[in-house]
């Protein structure tokens, strides 16, 4: 227990201004779809609110709605919705982000080992062009990067133990942001005008452990997400230009504790903070800490 809390004590510690926490392009949250556990509840609905910090003054609120069907031991689905509201000092502004569908399979477990494998898409329900007072606003106010992107995941369990690696790859690009920093009034937010955004690499390993009562479970984990190339966006005069600094490698650690209410419900809280982070994040996914608070129910 001691370890556990020192754990918990680091990562609330490390605050760093101007960090970059988690991609909520999607890659960092689809570790819900490696479903290796074997339930007898074949329906799964979580019910989820995320509070972070951002760029600058940012603040997020994003709640979100998934539900998950086993269809038998090896096959599951999962769909989710996600909705976020972003305030800072150009404003307030709230919408409905992306739709995810993901699909798992996981192979038959042999000498306590356990491999599973993901496939899923993402799609946008904005174009990454929302206003306030007809003002263009920097990708960190967006709810959406606006663009569809499909996920390819593995997943191999060991006792306690599991890692995961995925890759999330835009494949159609509908962002229509209009963003320039130099007419902004603030240099705190790079343009993003038409922005368009490269492929995630996401390698992590978890290690689960359980009261003896199996009420709590706690899941230290670490993260590393290398962002595949430089991200570049369309200049007043253009032209195409790549943005400096904005490929590279971030390393978030996370905490995830759980509780058990009931056989069928759960609550789960979730802390998470940088350890190193990229130059630039221009896709506004810059987060100093993620706190986030989850119920689950299965029937």
């Amino acid at each position: 227990m001691k370890k556990i809390l020192l754990v918990g004590a680091i990562l609330f510690s490390i605050n760093t201004i101007n960090a970059q926490g988690c991609s909520d392009a999607g890659i960092c949250s689809i570790n819900h779809g490696f479903t290796t556990e074997e339930k007898s509840f074949k329906n799964h609905i979580e019910i989820a609110t995320i509070f972070g910090a951002g760029e600058s003054d940012v603040r997020y609120v994003s709640p979100y709605v998934s539900y998950t069907k086993r269809f038998n031991d090896r096959f599951s689905f999962t769909s989710k919705v996600t909705f976020s509201t972003a305030h800072g000092s150009f404003g307030t502004r709230s919408q409905f982000g992306d739709a995810f569908l993901i699909g798992n399979y996981t192979f038959k477990e042999i000498n306590k080992k356990q491999w599973s494998v993901l496939l899923g898409w993402k799609f946008p329900f904005t174009a990454s062009n929302l206003k306030i007072n007809g003002y263009s606003l920097p990708l960190d106010y967006q709810s959406s990067l606006g663009t569809v992107d499909m996920f390819l995941g593995t997943n191999f369990k060991y006792k306690k133990w599991d890692f995961n690696a995925a890759l999330q790859i835009p494949v159609v690009n509908l962002n229509k942001n209009s963003y320039f920093k130099e007419y902004g009034g603030t240099g705190d937010f790079p343009s993003t005008n038409l922005f368009e955004r490269k492929s995630d690499a996401l390698v992590r390993a978890t290690y689960s452990i359980k009261t003896p009562n199996k009420k709590f479970m706690f899941k230290p984990n670490v993260l590393f997400i290398y962002h595949l190339g430089e991200d570049s966006y369309e200049n007043i005069f253009g032209q195409r230009e790549n943005i400096n600094g904005s490929d590279g490698l971030t390393i978030n650690g996370n905490l995830i504790t759980s509780y058990n209410l009931s056989k069928q419900s759960s609550i789960e809280l979730s802390l998470a903070t940088p350890f190193v982070v990229r130059d630039v994040r221009p896709d506004g996914l810059t987060r100093s800490f993620v706190l986030g608070l989850q119920y689950q129910y299965s029937f």
